[in-house]
């Protein structure tokens, strides 16, 4: 039986892994507030001793600093939970011969043009918590350890706050809603990237370190491609066929420009990301993101 350290155990993607990791062998999930173990990626000896005490096999990264604008003011304390903690993840997954696996973000891109981003692309990040995290990318390249990192954006899921959670109370309060219309990307469910994660987990424990999965940089998102202001559209419209009596007060949904909603960090515009990598290694097929949006608003609906 293998054991997997599971850490940032209640963000999104991090409590859809405590599911699809659950069956897979021991799993230790830890947040920052854990008390046994260590899970805090700003004490980075208490992390590294945390390892070394439990010996995993596998060690699933799904805690990060994500206040986008806060990193512009906090750009110290991002490093170190976006670049040095995941370092220190990956030199001890190194000298124990366990697999690393870390999720990472478009934002590492300019988000210039409208193709596609594909892993080999040069990055350019706007922002500090973009380039956090690409060094952080960086540093688990050059530890040595064997790894995969996961690219995403865009990312919901049922629990927790969400974009779609945010129009539909919002879709409630106000008669004329406003929403940016030149941002493109994929809305991906932290669902479909639990379940990936571990079906990758399982083929490269099964076949090793192989040229296939080196280096391991893989984009993951949904299928498909739309605006904010198209996803909220979609989420209006499709929670209006759930629930007809949802009680809306807005009759007007307008896009408008990036520049309409003024915020301390750069976004980038094209966040779309090529999957041809992560579907031809592993096999995969990825759902267009209105189903996964769809079964998101089924739930909490």
């Amino acid at each position: 039986m293998i054991k997997i350290l599971l850490l940032g155990k209640n963000g999104q993607v991090g409590w859809e892994l405590q599911r699809s990791l659950a069956p897979m062998g021991e799993l230790v999930a830890l947040d920052r507030h854990s008390t046994e173990y260590c899970g805090d990626l700003s004490r980075l000896a208490e992390l590294a001793q945390t390892v070394r005490t439990l010996q995993p096999q596998v060690i699933v990264n799904a805690a990060a600093y994500t206040a986008v604008d806060r990193a512009e003011s906090e750009p110290e304390l991002a490093r170190t939970v976006n670049a040095l903690a995941p370092q220190v993840l990956a030199q001890e997954a190194a000298a124990m011969g366990a697999w690393l696996i870390h999720y990472s973000t478009d934002y590492v891109f300019d988000g210039g043009g409208s193709t596609p981003w594909r892993e080999d692309d040069t990055t350019a990040p706007l922002n500090v918590y973009g380039a956090t995290k690409l060094e952080g990318e960086q540093l688990i390249t050059a530890s040595g350890a064997r790894h995969l990192i996961f690219r995403t954006s865009w990312v919901y899921g049922a629990r927790g706050g969400n974009f779609a959670k945010t129009m539909l109370r919002l879709a409630q309060e106000r008669d004329r809603l406003t929403v940016i219309n030149d941002q493109f990307g994929a809305p991906t469910g932290a669902d479909l990237i639990a379940d990936v994660t571990a079906h990758a987990i399982r083929q490269v424990l099964q076949r090793g370190a192989t040229s296939a999965t080196q280096p391991g940089l893989y984009h993951l998102v949904a299928s498909g491609c739309t605006s904010w202001f198209d996803y909220a559209r979609w989420v209006l419209d499709q929670a209006q066929k759930v629930h007809p009596g949802l009680p809306f007060k807005a009759t007007e949904l307008l896009p408008v420009p990036t520049s309409a909603f003024p915020t301390a960090a750069q976004r980038p515009h094209n966040s779309r990301l090529s999957t041809d990598k992560l579907r031809q290694t592993f096999g995969l097929t990825l759902p267009d993101w209105q189903a996964g949006v769809n079964r998101m608003l089924d739930e909490i609906l």
